[in-house]
């Protein structure tokens, strides 16, 4: 049966999400970009996307995030790429993409830590997180 009423025309929509990233290649791509497809679909105002526990990024994750970017720009919404470690920051940096979206680093020293149902005790100091999940992506 299909909705109704107010809600049939009121989208979800989030202020932000995180995305905690560990691998970030070619080889992985799909289920990342699926992950991306299903969160942009809550019309997220911001998308952070951390980096904290990632080694290495190559051109097609690069790419997705360009793809990300420029789906969140069309409404409105704003991709941060948070806590890269110095080889990511200066392949970003070589990327011309610290110069698109906005590259940031948090005082703490890894906000990608696996959620076991309860808030996080501190809140990294340059975003404030209104809500967290975890979402895994299919192998």
């Amino acid at each position: 049966m299909p909705v109704t009423g107010p809600l049939a025309t009121t989208p979800c929509t989030l202020p932000l999400v995180e995305v905690c990233i560990t691998e970030f290649d070619l080889a992985c791509l799909p289920a990342t970009g699926a992950v991306f497809d299903r969160l942009l679909t809550l019309h997220p105002a911001q998308v952070v996307v951390d980096l904290s526990g990632c080694r290495h990024i190559d051109a097609a994750a690069i790419g997705l995030l360009l793809d990300v970017h420029r789906r969140l720009a069309r409404a409105d919404g704003v991709l941060t790429v948070r806590n890269p470690n110095p080889r990511i920051r200066r392949i970003l940096h070589t990327a011309r993409l610290d110069q698109i979206l906005p590259v940031v680093d948090t005082a703490s020293s890894s906000s990608c830590t696996p959620t076991t149902g309860q808030e996080p005790t501190s809140t990294p100091p340059a975003l404030i997180a209104h809500g967290r999940a975890a979402v895994r992506a299919p192998h």
